[in-house]
């Protein structure tokens, strides 16, 4: 695949509406930047007017934005990577900002943070309730809070794309994304960005309640499989809570009299105690599994270069990162 030094991913379905303004807007803001359209589906003209407007077009058949990302990160070759929605709601012009900010502070990942412009309510009540309950129950169970977990527009270093490791098939792709950062411990920072209402003839493809739903069960998914000692430890101490609280009377009834009145209790009580026992045992051997995974997480992030395009690979150092910053430069400028 060919490469440049800043790539675009725009992952659309159903923007013919706005996609001409995306690429149009990203063109002035990276002049020298090549622009990515992934079609995912579309059944409107969404890439023959990203073709028209400038775009390198290419098609993702399955739908759903995790699947599209995915198949971005594998086939676009850049040194740094600008992802944002095809609806025209994310501005362009933050994007030199968020890309000096990514290569100044040698990061890899700068989330844009929405800010409304122009509208006070710029998406739905419920979208806006569902981002800050996910942003508070991520830095609840991960220990970090972003500011906005959902925003769909982050430029990302070459090291972070090839080597994230994309399960997720639609919008909880942007969970999975922050999660990864999080737990590998990634240096990351958020820019504040305007973020603009909806074209009248664009509609949202993200569903308040199914894919809320999504997004809630893929952060418990990934809190099991990153934290799994806490998340089955935390089910344990529930289980012997409940076990210790039904048989407390249980064991003092058979102390005082040797009998055992509540048979039915008693055994359920036991059970819970073995369930805890099981739970606390499975959280032991799996936390050794997440630690296993995370190391090999670490050796993937390393094995990609850190600021050196690949036909500079043999460059000394200090005219790598020459290079590096001056094609970086003339693409922002």
């Amino acid at each position: 695949m060919d490469g440049s030094a800043i790539a675009v991913l725009v992952p659309c379905r159903n923007e013919a509406f706005t996609v001409a303004r995306v690429v149009a807007d990203f063109q002035a803001a990276l002049p020298n930047a090549k622009i990515y359209v992934y079609d995912n589906a579309s059944t409107d003209a969404t890439a023959e007017v990203a073709k028209h407007a400038g775009a390198v077009v290419r098609f993702e058949p399955r739908p759903g934005k995790g699947g599209v990302v995915r198949r971005m990160f594998a086939d676009v070759e850049a040194d740094i990577y600008v992802l944002v929605d095809g609806d025209a709601t994310y501005d362009a012009a933050s994007a030199p900002l968020m890309v000096q900010r990514l290569v100044d502070g040698q990061l890899d990942m700068v989330t844009a943070v929405r800010r409304a412009v122009g509208h006070e309510r710029p998406y739905p009540p419920g979208h806006r309730f569902g981002n800050h309950a996910f942003n508070a129950l991520l830095g609840a169970l991960f220990g970090q809070r972003p500011a906005d977990l959902l925003s769909g527009y982050r430029v990302l270093s070459r090291r972070f794309v090839k080597s994230f490791p994309a399960v997720s098939q639609g919008f909880e792709i942007e969970t999975e994304m922050t999660v990864h950062a999080l737990e590998q411990r990634l240096p990351i920072d958020e820019v504040a960005t305007p973020y603009f209402e909806r074209e009248p003839n664009s509609q949202s493809k993200l569903s308040t309640f199914r894919d809320g739903l999504r997004i809630l069960r893929t952060t418990l998914v990934l809190f099991r499989d990153e934290r799994p000692l806490v998340f089955f430890g935390f089910m344990a101490i529930l289980a012997a809570t409940a076990s210790v609280v039904l048989g407390i009377d249980i064991v003092v009834e058979f102390m005082r009299t040797h009998l055992v009145p509540r048979l039915p209790t008693a055994i359920l009580a036991t059970g819970l105690m073995l369930s805890a026992f099981l739970a606390l045992t499975c959280g032991l051997i799996l936390d050794t599994v997440a630690r296993g995974r995370r190391e090999a997480k670490r050796l993937a992030y390393l094995r990609q270069p850190h600021d050196e395009r690949a036909g500079e690979a043999r460059m000394p150092t200090p005219a790598r990162r020459a290079a590096r910053r001056a094609d970086v430069a003339k693409s922002i400028t």
